[in-house]
């Protein structure tokens, strides 16, 4: 089965950090972007195989981003 995750990136000083908000702890933190999605792919499939272990339910993906224009 496959599930579709929003996935947020966020730019640091000298790195990236990724989380998906659907799947609380789930988080990654890499020097580059392409690393990061790399990483929070990883991350997420260990994070759903993890909570299939304990019996816990795996949560839907409900989140969605989108971009809001603003003037500032």
């Amino acid at each position: 089965m496959n599930r579709r995750y929003t996935v947020v990136i966020e730019k640091g000083t000298n790195s990236y950090g990724a989380y998906v908000p659907d799947l609380p702890g789930c988080v990654a933190a890499a020097r580059t972007k392409a690393s990061v999605l790399k990483l929070i792919r990883e991350a997420i499939e260990i994070h759903v195989e993890d909570l299939r272990d304990t019996g816990a339910k795996v949560p839907r993906a409900s989140a969605t981003a989108i971009p809001v224009e603003v003037t500032i």
